[in-house]
């Protein structure tokens, strides 16, 4: 076998002898006991300091050091939401050779982090369904004015065109869409600014068991967002927006050439209230100024739907499918084998 000092000294190229440091550095992050530990929990979930310092049972300060560690050598990522810091497991490509030995990992040979893990999951699963209570008559009298939330999901599966690799939810709220895609992507990404919402979207994925979805405080319309999109969507998203065509825009720059931006909301209606009692800044959308957003972003509408609402008087939902190619042939990508779990939105 060579050895270090000899690949050195070879013809390799500087970026081959990095590519090796790098790997070496992060074998030796994750090569101790709390590191790896925290590294196979963060395969579960995205967990905050505190949450891992319940967890391991270990001082705020000294996990820390171990997530700096983590941090530095690229294995893991930290950030913001509000006055939280959150971590989780670097996306593949950045792991490396050790991607694969992660998702092997067997936590069973950890039973009390698994054991403590379950009772955070059991905690953020709690205040959901305590904010969802709270929230329950408003939203039960919304959903009476159109056709069931079932129905719109089929829509938007039907005009998916497929599998792909990565899956973008712009305004994520419940990460009800994480769960309903979670079979046609590889990773999957949520954003939304409401900390409550992503408290509720964080639980209902933990539960859900969907390792490879996670949600991100954000503003899409400002952020940067992950590109190389091959499905994006925005469910009952752009009635809340000051500037709607800008959501499209941003979905635009994001999304690949063959790639799919999904749109559920309402056709246009006279229902006031609604500004009132759920902050709805704009009273639906006409088909030809979705058209129109298309248009000077670069995209093409390439399918719809129209789905009636259960009663007279009721809310129309439009389901609009744009692509930067005029086809609606589906992307060639390869399939996910994630089941997607049943949950209400």
């Amino acid at each position: 076998m060579r050895s270090v000092s000899s690949a050195h000294s070879s013809g390799r190229t500087a970026s081959s002898v990095t590519g090796f440091d790098h790997i070496l550095g992060q074998l030796r992050a994750a090569g101790e006991q709390t590191r790896l530990r925290i590294l196979l929990l963060l395969r579960e979930s995205e967990l905050t300091v505190t949450e891992l310092t319940e967890i391991l049972d270990q001082s705020q300060p000294r996990v820390s050091r171990h997530l700096k560690v983590l941090a530095d050598s690229g294995l893991v990522e930290r950030f913001h939401e509000g006055a939280w810091v959150f971590y989780r497991l670097a996306a593949p490509l950045t792991l490396g050779p050790l991607a694969d030995l992660l998702a092997e990992g067997d936590t069973e040979a950890l039973p009390e982090d698994m054991t403590a893990f379950a009772r955070i999951r059991e905690r953020r699963a709690k205040q959901a369904a305590d904010y969802f209570a709270a929230q329950a008559s408003h939203w039960e009298a919304l959903r009476a004015l159109h056709i069931a939330d079932e129905k719109v999901e089929e829509a938007l599966l039907e005009l998916s065109g497929g599998p792909g690799e990565t899956f973008l939810d712009l305004g994520t709220g419940t990460g009800r869409m994480l769960m309903l895609f979670a079979d046609h992507y590889e990773q999957g990404i949520g954003y939304d600014l409401s900390p409550e919402m992503l408290a509720i979207a964080r639980s209902r994925v933990m539960e859900a068991g969907l390792a490879h979805a996670q949600v991100r405080r954000g503003d899409f319309m400002e952020d940067p967002l992950q590109d190389g999109a091959d499905i994006i969507c925005l469910h009952h998203v752009l009635h809340y927006l000051t500037a709607p065509e800008q959501a499209i825009k941003a979905a635009a720059e994001a999304v690949t050439p063959t790639g799919r931006i999904l749109i559920a909301d309402f056709a246009p209606h006279t229902h006031e209230d609604l500004r009132e009692t759920h902050a709805h800044r704009r009273l639906g959308f006409e088909d030809s100024e979705i058209e129109g957003w298309a248009r000077r972003n670069g995209l093409h509408l390439i399918g719809d739907r129209r789905l009636e609402p259960p009663r007279e008087g009721g809310l129309v939902t439009r389901v609009w499918c744009l692509s930067p190619q005029k086809s609606s042939q589906p992307f060639a990508s390869s399939h996910s084998t994630h089941q997607v779990p049943h949950a209400a939105s």
